[in-house]
């Protein structure tokens, strides 16, 4: 008894882990157990409630409305690029997608494989959803590649390995959530090792930090599946295209361009230091809202290109012109320079607006809904569970500290064999496992505070971190990448499940994401070798 009451602390830690298998709502056994907890430590008077009274608990109510001001615009890019993500998998980008890919790398031994992986990184570049880029790919990829005779075990790891390249890969939910939980431990970690002016880290850091590894790892999955078309080509063979089922470049190009053009909208306002995540997410949701009004009314896409031809000229006229409106004296060329620029606004707002009438005509075919008002459902439903989850969250990790907590997973990761790398290998290790049973916000915003503060106290000879936190983060990503594909609790293998036809049993996609699960520890090994490739693209473009 008298050892459960020495460490509280993480017999609080897991009991929240026994509540969340046994299938309690996340956000309530969060909040419930930190509260309680709270309680029995004051009861108790044990570590910051030794006086008897919940007062370390008081900055609870300042966390959340720090969560919830407006000056915090980093998690205000969650709704949209879940808007985002939402719209363009209503817009069916994705099937065409498939269907284009497919006929144009059918025809080689493996080509299936590719067009799924190929488009797999598309649509996580563009949508970064799992579930639907998962079930999207199951429901038009795997009953083709089954009916040209593909490995049952190939055909669904590729499907669901290739959906889960939106956990890594930005615009990612993951990365916009992680960012703003690492820069705050990562700031406050530093000051307590006495780095009073530490480098800040934004969300644009970890998604410059993300492109080369998230790439690198598509790059594995090409390379695993030309080995296995090499080695084992029957169970990959060529589709038999026919002459007129052939693409042509203009349909490439077609299909191609709009999603290539939001992503390089996107990412490359990002990384060009035009916009920040959250303004750039607010360009990526009107693009994706365009993008659907052209797709509903393929006959009349002048609005949209008269939306795309308003943001060109009004880009052009930034360069031109000085168009700042509050100055005292204006000049007259700098003033026409203003009339052609509200011209060109008008332009997009004619598409934007033309786009939500059609978005409001349309019908969902699955659930007859009006396709805007269920995007829209949609986006509420998934933005109250992350901020539900995250406001109880901070009760929990708060009550953890106050127990001592910190100190506890200090110690214990210092005792480990290895110092500081033995810690960070540790960390790995207990979030991969948890990975088998836990969702990735679970993770992220129980785990991620309790564990990233001790990564970060470590420091090289000069008084430097010697962990970076951008390329904590990206590895942090990877890792909870595979938290989709490790059985029992998957949510790809969910998701395939339930559109796979009944000859694919359960035991056929378990076998089948076994070679991606390896080959994304692989890449954390890689990337543990090889910081650079999470740290110079950053440095490169954010300095």
């Amino acid at each position: 008894m008298e050892m459960l009451l020495t460490h509280l602390d993480l017999l609080m830690f897991l009991v929240a882990i026994v509540f969340l298998l046994r299938g309690y709502p996340v956000a309530f056994t969060l909040a419930g157990i930190g509260l309680a907890f709270a309680l029995i430590g004051a009861w108790l008077q044990i570590g910051y409630f030794a006086g008897g009274d919940l007062g370390f608990v008081r900055p609870y109510y300042n966390r959340i409305f720090g969560l919830m001001d407006e000056t915090n615009e980093v998690l205000v890019a969650v709704p949209l690029f879940i808007f985002m993500g939402v719209m363009l998998e209503r817009s069916q980008v994705a099937g065409e997608l498939l269907e284009t890919m497919g006929r144009l790398f059918g025809r080689i031994p493996g080509g299936l494989g590719f067009a799924v992986t190929f488009v797999g990184m598309l649509l996580a570049a563009s949508t970064g959803i799992v579930g639907a880029t998962v079930v999207t790919m199951g429901m038009i990829s795997l009953p083709s590649m089954l009916r040209y005779n593909y490995s049952k075990g190939l055909a669904c790891g590729s499907i669901a390995a290739s959906g889960t390249l939106g956990q890594i890969i930005p615009p990612s939910i993951v990365l916009v959530i992680l960012g703003d939980t690492i820069s705050n431990e990562y700031i406050e970690a530093r000051r307590n090792a006495g780095d009073w002016a530490p480098d800040p880290v934004s969300v644009g850091d970890i998604f410059a930090g993300a492109m080369i590894p998230g790439l690198v790892l598509v790059g594995l999955y090409f390379l695993y599946q030309i080995v296995v078309s090499i080695i084992s080509p029957k169970s990959c063979p060529p589709m038999d295209v026919n002459e007129g089922d052939r693409v042509g470049a203009l349909q490439i190009i077609r299909v191609l361009f709009p999603p290539i053009l939001l992503i390089f909208a996107v990412l490359g306002s990002i990384l060009a230091g035009i916009a920040t995540p959250t303004e750039a997410a607010a360009v990526g949701a009107v693009g994706a809202l365009l993008l659907a009004g052209e797709r509903f009314n393929e006959s009349n896409p002048w609005p949209q290109i008269a939306a795309f031809v308003g943001v060109v000229g009004a880009l052009a006229m930034t360069r031109m012109f000085d168009l700042r409106m509050t100055r005292d004296v204006i000049e007259q060329r700098d003033q026409i320079g203003m009339y052609i620029a509200g011209g060109f606004c008008l332009l997009i707002a004619w598409g934007v607006l033309s786009s939500i009438l059609r978005c409001l005509r349309q019908r969902d075919p699955a659930n007859g809904k009006q396709v805007l008002i269920d995007v829209m459902q949609s986006t509420t439903k998934v933005t109250c569970m992350v901020f539900v989850i995250l406001i109880g969250a901070q009760l929990f990790n708060l009550t953890f500290r106050g127990l001592g907590g910190e100190e506890s997973v200090h110690e214990i990761l210092n005792a480990l064999p290895g110092g500081p790398w033995g810690a960070m290998f540790a960390v790995m290790l207990v979030m991969f496992i948890l990975g088998f049973f836990l969702d990735f916000l679970e993770i992220v915003f129980v785990v991620v505070p309790i564990m990233a503060p001790v990564l970060f106290s470590y420091s090289n000879p000069d008084g430097s971190v010697l962990f970076h936190p951008v390329w904590v983060a990206v590895m942090i990503g990877i890792n909870l990448q595979t938290s989709f594909l490790t059985p029992p609790f998957g949510f790809a293998l969910f998701y395939l499940r339930g559109v796979a036809p009944p000859e694919v049993r359960t035991i056929d996609i378990y076998k089948g994401v076994i070679p991606f699960v390896i080959i994304q520890i692989g890449m954390l090994g890689i990337l543990a070798y090889w910081p650079d490739l999470a740290t110079w693209l950053p440095q490169r473009v954010f300095g």
